[in-house]
């Protein structure tokens, strides 16, 4: 459905409609992701910081390393460590180097999770099922030219 459509508006020009249907759009994928979620009583950001640390297993990861990984650069991620830890899905300790500093682990009930969570995987790739593989090859390459 054409975003004139969707939200039943009118645009100044075609980069006002673009900037609209590119915030629709991720606002309507985002939800959509959510509700996947929720299923598992996870938050995006908790999910992001659970990937974050599963793919950078070789050894505990602080803070600030894993906050240059997050989706959302403005994500509290000590706060989100702290309820990680509450639920047991990680594992902090001190820094050797630097008592200032917290390493951070994912734990056994976090990778289960994970593991449990790895469908959403596959349920999220259909979310653009409606694009070629050619065109979303197109699609990448226009939203990293957006963000450069």
């Amino acid at each position: 459905m054409k975003i004139e459509d969707e939200i039943k508006g009118r645009f100044r020009n075609e980069y006002h409609k673009g900037m609209i249907n590119l915030t629709y759009t991720t606002n309507y994928l985002s939800y959509k992701f959510l509700q996947f979620l929720k299923k598992h009583d996870v938050t995006e950001q908790q999910y992001n910081v659970l990937r974050v640390l599963r793919g950078f297993n070789e050894g505990p990861l602080t803070i600030g390393f894993i906050k240059e990984r997050m989706l959302d650069k403005n994500s509290d991620v000590s706060r989100i460590v702290d309820k990680l830890y509450e639920r047991k899905l990680v594992e902090r300790s001190e820094n050797k180097e630097d008592r200032r500093q917290k390493d951070v682990r994912i734990s056994e009930d976090g990778l289960k999770l994970l593991l449990r969570m790895d469908c959403i995987e596959k349920d999220v790739d259909k979310f653009l099922h409606k694009l070629t593989e050619d065109e979303v090859i197109t699609l990448n390459r226009l939203l990293d030219k957006i963000r450069s």
